[in-house]
């Protein structure tokens, strides 16, 4: 209790990553493409590990690395010059733009010479031609205004954009060097690297028209960022279908010889499938992201007004809670497990939840109001605190679960795994809300009632610096 109460905000921090810097590559969304449900695992996966480690004492880049390269753009060109005009793109955004790309693959199938068109705009594109890259730049500004109210809804803030384009003047150095090296070798007019030896197939690192592709690119981003930021870890927070990728660039980047191939660290997570069945933006069959948060923020909004919660501000607790509903239940799974979007079991609030957390946050709130400003300073003060009144197994229980908080955290960094804090926080609610139901906390005793009340001060804070860390807000009525 003492140093829950002296160390507040602080609680379960530490220095251990004092001086030394970690990338976290995360999000990392397709410009021109809907961010859906689908891009949630990797948002709120690769914010909450920014926290952590933050909160572990490293200093955290965290990097939004944009898929805004490709003959996606040459398709995109190829849809808008045919089918688009400015106004309604303008005013439709990302919608507009991926009905269009929805559109150039239906009409594809009929036209196959479409494609061929799709690939000499990107060729446009790498070479510079003025139109051909003020459009792409376009849709790139509209795309990331969309995405922006996202992550302002999620209160996640990136460190660097520089995506897969960022990188096209810098490959040809890494090309030349995996020749140089004797690396890869030319086949069929492509160039290769051949890693039969480890089981990891063939790496692809330009195709006979010399193009280059991820992993071209991702050796370039993994120079360029130990060159920059001298990390000791260069995270990857992509799902686990890329493992082979993963598998094949650091192989790849250690026979460059480079030794800090080592701290190159890929975090897969599960797959996120609708009940109807798999997403899919060439069919237009994908749940956007925005109407997700926003539902849940409407569904909270009316459970606010029908059970007539007391609440300083509806709009705030609504987003407060709704937003928070939609993180907590993505971060309360084992995040390498695939699962069923529900959006029923999102807005359950009963359960194992992140409304029941935040509504135990603000029922400790309420004690310590209901026990007067006076109290609770005193409460807070720990020289007035008589731990031998908390005597219960149920308050013995709690403080238990406090005191593991710190211990919790540092082995969520080290797993990569925010499901721990999460999983954590939930005990910590249970064992307050059995405290609560099992002592009668405001007694006509000081000193026990001072001794009591520093352990919900103590829970509250707790709770509280657990849900920022996965990047949620703590509303004081609920």
């Amino acid at each position: 209790l003492d140093r829950i109460l002296s160390q507040q905000d602080a609680y379960g921090a530490s220095d251990e990553g004092n001086g030394k810097t970690i990338c976290i590559d995360y999000s990392s969304i397709n410009i021109a493409k809907p961010f859906h449900i689908g891009h949630l695992s990797t948002t709120v996966i690769g914010s909450a590990l920014c926290k952590i480690f933050r909160f572990l004492g490293y200093k955290v880049v965290g990097i939004n690395h944009l898929g805004d390269y490709g003959t996606q753009f040459g398709k995109l060109i190829s849809a808008y010059k045919r089918w688009g005009d400015k106004e309604t793109i303008e005013k439709g955004g990302i919608r507009a733009l991926n009905e269009l790309y929805v559109k150039f693959h239906q009409e594809a199938e009929e036209h196959p010479e479409y494609d061929d068109e799709a690939r000499a705009y990107f060729k446009k594109i790498e070479q510079g031609d003025e139109e051909c890259l003020a459009l792409f730049h376009w849709f790139k500004d509209l795309t990331l205004k969309d995405v922006q109210k996202i992550y302002d809804m999620l209160d996640i803030h990136f460190d660097s954009y520089a995506g897969e384009s960022f990188y096209s003047d810098k490959m040809p150095r890494f090309v030349k060097e995996l020749a140089d090296k004797g690396i890869m070798e030319e086949d069929k007019g492509a160039n290769i690297v051949r890693l039969d030896d480890y089981n990891l197939g063939t790496a692809l690192i330009t195709k006979s028209d010399g193009s280059t592709l991820y992993i071209t690119r991702d050796i370039a981003a993994a120079k360029y960022r130990m060159d920059t930021y001298n990390f000791v870890k260069d995270i990857y927070v992509v799902a686990s279908q890329q493992n082979l990728h993963f598998q094949q660039l650091k192989r790849i980047i250690e026979l460059m010889g480079y030794e800090w191939t080592k701290d190159i660290v890929h975090v897969p997570f599960g797959l996120v499938s609708l009940e109807e069945g798999t997403m899919s933006t060439r069919h237009g069959r994908v749940v956007f992201l925005e109407d997700v948060l926003n539902k849940a923020i409407e569904e909270t909004r009316k459970i606010i007004q029908e059970k007539g919660v007391a609440t300083d501000n509806i709009e705030e607790t609504a987003k407060m809670v709704g937003v928070g509903a939609v993180v907590f239940n993505e971060l309360s799974n084992n995040r390498i497990k695939d699962y069923v979007f529900s959006w029923n079991k999102v807005l359950d609030f009963n359960g194992e939840t992140g409304p029941y957390v935040q509504y135990t946050y603000a029922r400790c709130a309420s004690v310590l109001r209901n026990a007067g400003e006076e109290a609770a300073a005193k409460a807070a003060d720990p020289s007035a605190v008589k731990a031998e009144y908390l005597t219960s197994e149920s308050a013995y229980q709690l403080a238990r679960l406090l005191y593991q908080l710190p211990e919790i955290i540092m082995d969520a960094g080290d797993k990569y795994e925010p499901s721990i804090v999460t999983r954590h926080i939930v005990d910590i609610a249970q064992g307050f809300n059995r405290f609560y139901h099992d002592e009668h906390i405001l007694v006509d005793n000081e000193e026990e009632k001072t001794a009591k009340l520093a352990l919900v001060l103590a829970a509250k804070t707790a709770i509280r610096n657990g849900l920022a860390l996965l990047g949620m807000d703590a509303p004081e009525r609920m």
